[in-house]
């Protein structure tokens, strides 16, 4: 009788576990496919007159949309795609979209979309135009611009520097970069005009280090009378890198000149940005893992972990048993990263085996 009752209750725990794992897979299939970039806040406007259509107003959110996105992920090279592609494609791309808000002003239609892009389908695009996409990280970084008058042997950091009274005027919605200004500090300015001779070399850590941040950009501008040269030191992760720029004919001035060259700062550092964070859409990675199908709250922060993981192209539940759920995972990095990114937010595997173990 007691073995009847160990077997009939075994059978009924294995069918319990069996239903859980199947609600496990269909909630893990829903979440796969919600990993998308949202793009928000897109603002189109068009005048309500008598062939005023609505869906004609939305699709132009929708071009906008991509073209914000394609701004945001990739360098601006490769920006000239946006011009070659077609409503149809754009569609194809897009999960979902929502109209936060709508309304008429003076007969014109005013609408705020947010519109979300499939991920997958995004890098697949992207992949057969031969470009490499970037991770979308806003990042600060300390920016010091900093005047360099070589006829007067003279500079200007704070008082009178244009470059540091506009830098952070204009900006746009796809910026990844928040750029820091220092505050205004004699001890500072004083330090840097004793370097005057020595400029290209001086590191500024004695500066950049007041700031708490980890990662700064140093522009010399050398103005003489025909020429401005533009020496920018970029130190992230305490890497160091060196970009030349010069311009002619430029008055600094002039406030559209001023803000052409600003722009194209703004360009370089982003594309820098943007460069340091390129997804390898080339490598895709395999991984096998399997997880303790009775811990549901391990599972589910999992796999909300894995959502959230940007080098992660896919993941899918590959198979289940009474004990474990099993995941495939196409990663786009090495091993060794997905490790270290994993072990960062608290996960640890056994990788003595082909299929991981989470411990």
């Amino acid at each position: 009788m007691i073995n009847r009752f160990i077997k009939k209750h075994s059978k009924n725990l294995y069918i319990f576990f069996l239903f859980l794992s199947l609600i496990l897979f269909f909630f893990s299939t829903d979440k796969v496919y919600a990993k998308s970039f949202n793009i928000k806040n897109i603002e189109v406007s068009k005048p309500f007159e008598i062939n005023f259509d609505k869906n004609k107003v939305i699709d132009e959110g929708f071009i906008k949309a991509f073209s914000e996105l394609v701004f945001l992920i990739t360098v601006s090279s490769d920006h000239k795609i946006i011009k070659k592609i077609k409503l149809n494609q754009i569609k194809g791309m897009i999960e979902s979209f929502s109209i936060k808000e709508e309304k008429f002003i003076d007969e014109i239609y005013y609408v705020n979309l947010g519109v979300s892009f499939n991920k997958k389908k995004i890098l697949n695009f992207l992949e057969k135009k031969n470009i490499f996409p970037s991770i979308p990280i806003k990042k600060k970084f300390l920016f010091i611009p900093i005047i360099i008058e070589e006829n007067k042997e003279n500079l200007l950091v704070f008082s009178n520097n244009k470059f540091y009274d506009e830098w952070n005027n204009n900006s746009e919605s796809f910026d990844l970069i928040e750029y820091i200004l220092p505050t205004e500090d004699l001890e500072d300015l004083n330090l840097i005009k004793k370097q005057f001779n020595f400029i290209e070399q001086y590191d500024f850590k004695e500066i950049t280090s007041k700031y708490y941040l980890d990662d700064s950009i140093i522009a010399l501008i050398f103005i003489n009378q025909k020429t401005i040269r533009i020496l920018s030191r970029i130190t992230v992760n305490n890497k160091v890198v060196l970009i030349n720029q010069s311009f002619s004919n430029i008055n600094i001035n002039n406030t559209d000149q001023l803000s052409t060259i600003t722009k194209s700062l703004k360009i370089i550092y982003e594309d820098y940005w943007k460069n340091f964070n390129q997804i390898n859409t080339s490598i895709k990675l395999p991984i096998s893992i399997k997880v303790n199908g009775r811990d549901n709250l391990n599972v589910s922060r999992l796999e909300n972990t894995l959502d959230e993981v940007n080098l992660i192209y896919d993941y899918y539940i590959s198979k289940f048993d009474k004990d474990f759920i099993y995941y495939q995972i196409i990663y786009n990095g090495t091993p060794d990263i997905f490790l270290k990114s994993m072990e960062n937010r608290n996960f640890n595997f056994n990788t003595q085996n082909k299929t991981w173990v989470l411990k």
